[in-house]
């Protein structure tokens, strides 16, 4: 029987709510208002009938509660606010398999999980399965399995609205990029042929009080982040739109649950084809002015 630790020190951290919107002017912090009040938030049936073969779903199903490992700091994609409610397109996404599996909204029990220990999480059995920004890679598929893709991100640029003058990596020579410490992104922006000056901090809501202050003159990570807080403040900032690196986004779970990730390869496709995934995207993520691309399907079985 798998048993799961809830207390796993260092596995489950509480996040704050350090990535949310400023109120007033241009200037200001980009954490100082809780978002998530005009974020999506989708119902789902919930498919009664639900029987998966998989060691993982049977000790949910018998405990009453699925337990789902997320982000909790980034806004209209994995965000927590301060009243404990979960808003975003990757929270959606982790309600619509959910249902599929036959547990309703007021069955999940969402852990916010560091990205630093998510294969520890997911193979110790402290969730059930996990959905926040994860990109599916060779070395991490040593440890865990993944369902998916099922959004494929890349690192990107956030820049000023009304800042005409980068368009692409190709124009940040001699820019002030920022971006957090050891992110696969800043490793690529610092590279010769950019050009860019880089600035290393240790949140990306600090990254984005930077570029709103005028400190900095972009920020980079992956698209799908950058979406979140361009849709916290469209009229002042935009994603550029010109990716550089491909990061194709996995729901992880336990190595081996051959039952559990077609299950949630089933509900993925489904939720796809019968709009929920498009009306998810378009409430959340889609704030940001970006436009709307379908998964291709049918998704990867192995």
């Amino acid at each position: 029987m798998r048993i799961r630790k809830t207390a796993a020190a260092g596995a489950v951290v509480l996040a704050l709510a350090a990535t949310a919107t400023a109120c007033g002017g241009e200037s200001g912090t980009a954490g100082d208002k809780a978002s998530g009040g005009d974020v999506y938030s989708g119902t789902y049936p919930v498919n009664d009938k639900a029987n998966v073969n998989s060691p993982a779903w049977k000790e949910a199903k018998k405990a009453g509660k699925i337990t789902i490992g997320a982000k909790a700091d980034q806004p209209y994609l994995g965000f927590q606010d301060t009243t404990g409610k979960r808003t975003g397109f990757d929270i959606e996404i982790a309600k619509m398999i959910a249902a599929d599996l036959g547990f309703s909204e007021k069955q999940i029990e969402f852990k916010t999980v560091d990205s630093n220990v998510r294969e520890t999480a997911i193979s110790k059995g402290q969730v059930d399965y996990y959905v926040g920004t994860y990109t599916i890679n060779d070395e991490r598929k040593k440890q865990i399995d993944f369902a998916g893709p099922y959004y494929t991100a890349g690192a990107d640029l956030l820049v000023r609205r009304d800042d005409k003058s980068i368009t692409g990596p190709d124009t940040v020579k001699g820019k002030k990029v920022c971006s957090i410490v050891g992110s696969t992104p800043l490793q690529e922006i610092k590279k010769p042929k950019y050009g860019a000056t880089t600035t290393e901090l240790a949140k990306y809501s600090l990254c984005v009080k930077q570029l709103l202050d005028g400190q900095v003159d972009a920020v980079t990570t992956d698209d799908a982040i950058l979406k979140g807080y361009a849709a916290e403040r469209p009229k002042k900032l935009r994603v550029v739109g010109k990716p550089f690196t491909k990061e194709p986004y996995g729901v992880g779970l336990q190595k081996g649950d051959k039952a559990l990730r077609d299950a949630i390869t089933d509900a993925l496709e489904k939720h796809i084809k019968n709009g929920d995934y498009k009306k998810a995207y378009e409430g959340t993520l889609g704030k940001s002015g970006t436009s709307f691309v379908a998964p291709q399907t049918p998704l990867p079985r192995t």
